[in-house]
């Protein structure tokens, strides 16, 4: 029997889509936007041949995306909350429409980085006004939905494009158009969801970068971010430097590689989310933390043993991990937030994990360029994400407590 999709007290509906179809438009943004941000990983190496820039310069690239994000989400991450979250999605969709063009015809590194820059800024608007959207619709759902469609989004990002690049035509032009595409057709859908964000004033006002959140969420947030931090430093890190790392372990050079780790990685977190939906937060935060520890210790006595069974195996553990301790994270907060303040908490969350996404990933390529070693910068990250983990661990300990 479906699933009917009760709105939250105080939304306003009217629109052309009903409340379910809008849920879900609403999710598929969430995922496309995630997707259209990894689906250049595999096609790195692509453009290093091509113009030949050096291994800090593609973290640099991914960085550039990171940074985006965070300016965005901290000049416009409330805006929705005063404007509306139609005219946030319907821009920020239509932006994400020209970023692909942009991507389709680079012609080198400064293009690159041109188009990585203004898809971050349109996704940082985006990602609080989604999410603060599909809360309004339903709040139990719309915290699983901002839990899986980011890790499912960038999970099949990468192996889609990276299925494209290898077995279709057109390698650096057609995983563009299709994603173009699908933004053009999910801006049309928004322009016929109702509104569930009545219009406040303080619009201008909440252009002001502000990275503050209501007391009530202050301690648990937290005791949140080491996880929050752990599991989306190792995202970055599978996205940026993950390829290179599976080709030196695996000794090919085959693209669809360059996909499958972070696939792996963001695909078993997805699927954390759903199966262990039901749990509560705490003990979402708990196995999370623990699966985290175990999986990328797992994965750094692969790198040593250079066993590929054990690497994927380790992966999926660590995956299973960001899953459930990102969905422990979110539903304790948003547990505490008001209507009115969804789009802002959400911000100051999503800077928290775009900061762990760029930040380390960018240390770990300068890293590389000095040591030349994948494997000891690989290491070395590791060990800073079982650091995190362990103090996401203890976090747990103290709210329980």
């Amino acid at each position: 029997m479906p699933t009917t999709i009760a709105p939250s007290a105080g939304t306003v509906f009217g629109g052309h889509l009903q409340p379910k179809a809008a849920f879900y438009l609403q999710a598929s943004i969430a995922l496309s936007f995630l997707m259209g941000s990894s689906a250049p990983t595999p096609l790195y190496a692509i453009y290093r041949a091509q113009w030949g820039f050096s291994a800090t310069t593609l973290t640099l690239v991914f960085a550039v995306y990171a940074v985006a994000v965070l300016v965005s989400l901290l000049v416009a991450g409330r805006l929705s909350d005063h404007v509306g979250r139609r005219p946030v999605l319907l821009a920020a969709s239509l932006a994400q429409a020209v970023t692909m063009a942009m991507f389709a015809t680079a012609t080198d590194v400064s293009d690159l980085l041109l188009a990585r820059a203004i898809q971050g800024l349109s996704a940082g608007a985006a990602l609080a006004a989604v999410g603060a959207g599909l809360l309004d619709i339903d709040k139990s759902r719309g915290a699983i939905a901002n839990s899986v469609a980011p890790m499912l989004g960038t999970a099949l990002g990468g192996l889609v494009a990276a299925l494209m690049v290898q077995y279709l035509p057109a390698p650096t032009h057609l995983v563009y158009a299709v994603l173009g595409a699908v933004f053009v057709l999910q801006a049309v859908g928004v322009w016929f969801i109702a509104e569930t964000a009545p219009k406040r004033p303080g619009a201008l006002g909440s252009l002001l970068p502000r990275f503050a959140v209501p007391s009530a969420v202050q301690g648990p947030l937290t005791l949140a971010a080491p996880a929050i931090v752990a599991v989306w430093a190792l995202g970055g890190f599978y996205a940026s430097l993950g390829p290179t790392l599976v080709r030196s372990l695996i000794g090919s050079n085959a693209v669809v590689l360059g996909g499958a780790a972070l696939f792996v990685l963001a695909g078993s977190g997805a699927l954390a989310v759903l199966v262990l939906q039901h749990r509560q937060p705490l003990t979402l935060a708990r196995l999370g933390a623990v699966a985290l520890l175990a999986g990328v210790a797992l994965v750094m006595a692969a790198l040593q043993v250079r066993s590929v069974t054990l690497f994927g195996l380790g992966t999926a553990i660590a995956g299973v991990g960001f899953g459930a301790a990102f969905q422990g994270a979110l539903r304790t907060i948003i547990g505490l937030i008001a209507p009115h303040e969804r789009a802002g908490v959400l911000s100051v969350v999503f800077v928290i994990s775009y900061l762990a996404l760029g930040v380390p990933a960018v240390a770990a390529g300068y890293g590389l360029a000095k040591q030349g070693d994948i494997v000891t910068t690989a290491l070395e990250f590791g060990a800073t994400v079982i650091a995190l983990a362990l103090l996401a661990l203890l976090g747990t300990r103290r709210r329980r407590g």
